[in-house]
């Protein structure tokens, strides 16, 4: 049986050891590599083989995602990347779909979920989680195409912490940096903005900046 060969990189240990223990228990999957970081080229180098697909965490502490699955790409073209995250903001999936990945999966997804997705986008399946395609958001968004219409600035409502954080982006704070000014975690900030996105009807970061200078946060 022809298995297919999986990089793993996952910077949070459990969870990569988990994944990984769950992937190999696939009679045809093969894990040849897993990394925390951007020692996956070293690791892949050790393992001498090339992956057919290769898991990605789209919010590595240490390295820029979307840059290092750039270098993945250029070293191992053949490769279907899939996206982990555990809030995906829409514009790191823009971004991630740009850049040239097949595939996006939710940290908490089931086994079940983590085995289709990856045997989909192996088959040339693209495929985005659900949650995210029957979204609100992406509701909001396809009305507001056709329509042509936005969604009246007096009828959003932020909450306290939703208006702090708006502010943050619009000053160019990347998730990271706005953890650490409010002290909050940086999983936290991500849920905050995708809650922000939704409300405002936004899908970049950038559209919130030019939200704020257009409507104001006060």
């Amino acid at each position: 049986m022809t298995k297919i060969r999986i990089l793993l990189i996952e910077d949070n240990r459990l969870l990569r050891e988990g994944i990984a223990a769950m992937l190999n228990g696939q009679r045809d999957f093969e894990v040849i590599a897993r990394a925390e970081d951007g020692n996956a080229l070293t690791e892949l180098k050790s393992a001498k083989k090339t992956p057919d697909v290769i898991l990605l965490d789209l919010g590595l502490e240490k390295e820029n995602s979307l840059r290092l699955m750039t270098v993945l790409l250029e070293k191992v073209p053949e490769a279907r990347i899939i996206a982990m995250d555990i809030f995906p903001e829409q514009l790191d999936i823009v971004e991630f779909v740009k850049a040239g990945g097949s595939g996006f999966i939710l940290k908490s997804a089931s086994s079940n979920d983590y085995i289709n997705t990856i045997r989909a986008v192996v088959a040339g399946s693209k495929v985005l989680p659900p949650v995210l395609t029957n979204s609100l958001f992406t509701q909001i968004i396809e009305s507001a195409l056709k329509t042509g219409n936005g969604i009246p600035a007096s009828s959003i409502q932020l909450t306290q912490r939703e208006r702090e954080i708006v502010i943050l982006i619009s000053e160019g704070l990347s998730n990271k940096e706005i953890a650490e000014r409010l002290h909050i975690a940086t999983y936290t900030v991500k849920s905050h903005v995708h809650n922000i996105l939704e409300k405002l009807a936004l899908r970049t970061r950038l559209q919130i900046a030019a939200f704020v200078r257009r409507e104001g946060a006060e």
